[in-house]
């Protein structure tokens, strides 16, 4: 069964429950019990495989025996299936004993109900959306992954844009980053804002390939690791994982900034690879910014971020990540300092211009990836302009970025050659001392004769203040620049 006619059957029977109130809800109310379904599928593979394996989860509360319907007219349904979910489940997987030595794929069970909750009021109704949730056949290994697929689909269709920054990642941006990074099976993958784990995904499909034993299998499993802050992106990061074969998911509920990053200094801290975007146009609280030098303090979160990340990088490990126009630009003290330290302690070998809407309809604001690894200074900077594919005004969810629209930056990334179309740089490598005689301002190889775009008022203003601030600080710095010269004479 396609999920396409799946999740319309399961929204379909929703609608008519009181409890539920839109498509946010119902995404909820779907992946906790498509969770619980797909754990035990996986249970009942790793008590296969291990004679020994023992289940967090207590005999009456594994979805075997209580959700799967024999049609024998046995199974629980209205109010005592609404009753057991809500009195004797939910309070269950919330409280779940863990300790040092509980194993991460067990951990997940109780970070995953923490937050979530049962909205359906109608126990009926719920007993269908279990069963048409039970249709599914996860132990057929090419059902499973086609289903991942699918899954992400659905993923991205019904998520919508947060109030700070967060939204989905297009697959096609995804994929070429994990390409150029070129993870190896041994290294440790990490995204410390990891929402449902494109990213990660996107990394071990190419782990995935260099699968040869039984013990590359276990390097693959142990492979990832996320940060997530919010329940549901959480949730469904955990499930995609397991839906991908990673049986011992390294997805950790809570947030990458409260911890202060001074205090990662052992090597099981550091990461070989690590692939993100941040969220941005947020603003962290000033108890997380603590938790940063003074000097590099800032309350934009994609800022605090980059900071993390130097901090999180393995000596020769590599990064990418997408930042917004802002940070290219940006030259008031904080984004001067924090790209400063950056090129002179990170090799920034490469930085890809992207083409506005790349992110619609999500945001209209534009995004660029930077590359860099922890080998040394930078001593020049590539920049390439990605531009839009031929016959394309705008992506869009009908018309949406694919990967082979990075195949001409591909091509460019091998061979690194300086290109001018009509006297625009498309392509162009900058020297450290140039970047360091701009302020840092790299904000380089852009987009010529672009069309006028009209965005959202709040994205209009974030851009004005991020400009503005620039252009203050510039002049500020002009200002003091003339001081000293009139004070020497």
């Amino acid at each position: 069964m396609g999920l396409n006619n799946l999740v319309k059957r399961l929204q379909d029977i929703m609608r008519n429950d009181a409890g539920i109130n839109g498509d946010a809800q119902r995404i909820e109310q779907i992946v906790w019990i498509l969770f619980l379904k797909i754990y035990d599928s996986k249970e009942q593979e790793w008590e296969f495989c291990n004679d020994n394996y023992v289940s967090i989860i207590p005999e009456k509360f594994r979805w075997q025996n209580w959700a799967v319907d024999n049609k024998d007219g046995k199974a629980m349904t209205g109010d005592t299936l609404l009753n057991f979910v809500n009195v004797e489940l939910f309070p269950y997987l919330k409280n779940i004993e863990i300790d040092e030595n509980t194993p991460m794929s067990q951990v997940v069970v109780k970070a995953a109900f923490e937050d979530n909750n049962n909205y359906m009021k109608d126990g009926i109704l719920l007993r269908q959306v279990i069963n048409v949730i039970n249709e599914i056949d996860f132990e057929e290994y090419k059902d499973r992954h086609a289903f991942g697929e699918i899954y992400e689909t659905i993923l991205k269709s019904l998520q919508s844009a947060g109030n700070a920054g967060e939204f989905y990642t297009p697959r096609a941006v995804t994929d070429f980053m994990a390409e150029m990074l070129s993870p190896v099976l041994g290294e440790k993958i990490a995204d410390f804002a990891c929402g449902t784990g494109g990213f990660l995904i996107s990394a071990i499909n190419l782990l995935d390939k260099q699968i040869k034993s039984v013990e590359d299998r276990k390097l693959y499993s142990n492979s990832v690791y996320g940060i997530e802050k919010k329940a549901l992106p959480f949730l469904l990061c955990v499930t995609n994982m397991f839906l991908h074969d990673v049986d011992n998911p390294q997805i950790i509920h809570g947030n990458s900034l409260e911890k202060n990053v001074r205090e990662y200094n052992k090597e099981q801290d550091k990461f070989d690879v690590i692939i993100m975007n941040p969220p941005y146009g947020g603003n962290e609280k000033e108890m997380i910014k603590q938790n940063f030098p003074a000097d590099l303090r800032n309350s934009e979160t994609a800022d605090l971020f980059i900071i993390l990340i130097m901090y999180r990088l393995k000596r020769n490990g590599r990064c990418a990540i997408i930042l917004p126009d802002g940070f290219l630009f940006g030259t008031d003290n904080t984004k001067m300092a924090i790209k400063k330290k950056m090129f002179e302690e990170f090799n920034v070998h490469t930085i890809i211009r992207m083409p506005h809407s790349v992110f619609a309809p999500y945001t209209s604001i534009t995004t660029n990836i930077l590359f860099f690894d922890n080998t040394g200074s930078t001593k020049e900077t590539w920049f390439y302009r990605l531009d839009m594919p031929e016959g394309y005004k705008n992506f869009s969810k009908t018309k949406p970025m694919k990967r082979e629209h990075f195949d001409p930056a591909v091509v460019w990334w091998n061979e690194k050659k300086e290109i001018n179309i009509d006297g625009f740089d498309k392509a162009k490598k900058y020297t450290i001392e140039e970047i360091k005689q701009r302020n840092y301002n790299i904000d380089l190889c852009g987009y010529p004769h672009e069309e006028e775009e009209i965005l959202p008022p709040m994205e209009l203003i974030q851009q004005y203040q991020q400009k503005r601030a620039s252009l203050n600080a510039t002049i500020d710095k002009i200002l003091v620049d003339i001081c000293n010269i009139l004070n020497e004479e």
